[in-house]
């Protein structure tokens, strides 16, 4: 249970802080961050949950890493279920912390609540099929630095830089095709409130993540292993 209640904390973070980011400070009159902003944005709410409940949970905050752990053996089946609900649920409330913040604005437009999507709800008209590989190759790579960066081998105490810079390059290549998602969780909970086009749309956010996540689970499980390269 304390796993599950770190891993909806951390994930509730990572809503509000990255899609907060894009919601409230991105497009701000003279003062908004711009996507370079947002990208670092969400790189940081994973640095900094790495260190806050990395050790209690792993700090996964994401379906795709939880499946793609589990796919390079780093991960308990069992446990699979329970942290992928935990992780929707606090992605959920963050996104509900974003409404309630945006409706004390007298006037305000929710907009397209920082959601996922192609074709005319990708912010540069990318079609299905870009979307589709964006979103695979990103995740993929995700989970190639996340299954490196903690590998035993790693040097100790640097995989949340690791895994926050890669989130932020993730971002940095990705937001104008898909609004990079990588996270189903993310997905979902921002689709709920942005309305029925980005709801139809939420398949490609699992599938496409998930399919990512697990090749990359495979393939790292299998050029780690065995191998006698010591990392100092």
């Amino acid at each position: 249970m304390k796993k599950l209640i770190a891993e909806f904390i951390g994930t509730m973070w990572l809503v509000v802080g990255g899609c907060g980011s894009a919601i409230f400070s991105a497009a701000y009159p003279n003062l908004g961050i711009g996507f370079v902003g947002v990208s670092l944005a969400f790189g940081l709410t994973v640095l900094t949950m790495v260190y806050a409940i990395g050790p209690i949970s792993g700090c996964h905050l994401n379906p795709a890493v939880s499946i793609g752990l589990w796919a390079g053996g780093r991960f308990d089946k069992k446990s699979l279920l329970p942290y992928i609900l935990a992780q929707v649920l606090g992605a959920i409330l963050g996104a509900v912390i974003i409404f309630l913040i945006i409706n004390g604005k007298p006037g305000a437009d929710i907009g397209n609540f920082a959601a996922n999507g192609y074709d005319l709800n990708s912010p540069g008209n990318y079609n299905l099929i870009s979307a589709f590989v964006t979103e695979v190759v990103m995740t993929f790579m995700f989970l190639f630095v996340i299954m490196g960066a903690t590998h035993p081998k790693a040097p100790k105490g640097f995989a949340g830089i690791a895994i926050g810079l890669a989130l932020t390059l993730i971002h940095l290549i990705s937001i104008p095709i898909t609004n990079t998602s990588v996270n189903p969780a993310r997905s979902t909970s921002q689709a709920i409130f942005a309305g029925e086009s980005y709801m139809i749309q939420l398949w490609l956010f699992w599938l496409a993540p998930i399919i990512g996540a697990i090749l990359a689970g495979i393939i790292f499980k299998y050029i780690a292993s065995n191998t006698d390269v010591d990392v100092e």
